[in-house]
């Protein structure tokens, strides 16, 4: 259901994941709507810099030769990452929402943020909320959520400023993580650079266990209501 949502911007990040140049050049990893992604992640970005609220970015790196690399790492034929490799170039970051001065760069090689010393860095400035933004929404982005949440964070995810490769994947992953999002909320671009100006916006808050049972057929409608 809605509630009226107010997050203090001094205990608030703001965390922009995997904005890298892949998923709009790679025809293997292409986000859909990825350009009008970056675009309301910058707007957010530049909201969030203009009230003092932290900025920071995840990149997904892979290094072939890390002994931590996990069994069954897809491999191209080269013997590369079949994505985000060390070496390509398409694994930078976007520039229109890449960092801004000295704000965090967090890099990992595996889909939670969580898993580059995200939890130390967010209790060291006293964070308490995250603002999550960013792709894939069911894997990089999921992952993030539901370790924030499971360490107390309250999470405020941003549902039109995340991607996927369709709509439909996109959508069933955001109405999963409503279904779950305990503490948190789903928001919009607009209310969300609301609430990054300290003030209060409608936020979509779960009430009771699994109130979404979206089928096949509403799904879409579902996820426009939050």
């Amino acid at each position: 259901m809605k509630c009226r949502l107010a997050a203090p911007v001094d205990r608030l990040a703001l965390l922009c994941i995997d904005l890298q140049e892949e998923h709009r050049q790679d025809p293997r990893y292409l986000v859909e709507g990825f350009d009008a992604v970056l675009a309301r992640v910058a707007a957010l970005q530049v909201a969030a810099r203009a009230h003092g609220v932290a900025v920071m970015h995840a990149q997904y790196v892979v290094d072939r030769a890390a002994e931590d690399l996990p069994p069954f790492h897809p491999l191209s034929s080269d013997g590369r990452s079949a994505f985000s490799d060390r070496d390509s170039p398409l694994s930078g970051l976007c520039p229109e929402t890449r960092p801004d001065g000295a704000e965090a760069v967090l890099t990992k090689s595996a889909a939670s943020m969580f898993a580059a010393g995200l939890d130390e860095r967010l209790r060291r400035a006293g964070i308490e909320w995250v603002m999550i933004t960013g792709v894939w929404t069911e894997a990089c982005v999921d992952a993030t959520v539901k370790d924030a949440v499971a360490r107390g964070y309250r999470v405020i995810l941003v549902k039109d400023a995340c991607g996927s490769a369709s709509g439909a994947m996109h959508q069933t992953a955001v109405l999963n993580l409503a279904n779950r999002l305990y503490g948190g909320a789903v928001v919009d671009t607009a209310r969300a650079i609301r609430l990054l100006a300290g003030q209060t916006a409608d936020g979509w808050m779960v009430q009771g266990s699994v109130p979404l049972r979206f089928t096949y057929d509403n799904a879409a409608a579902l996820y426009d209501a939050l």
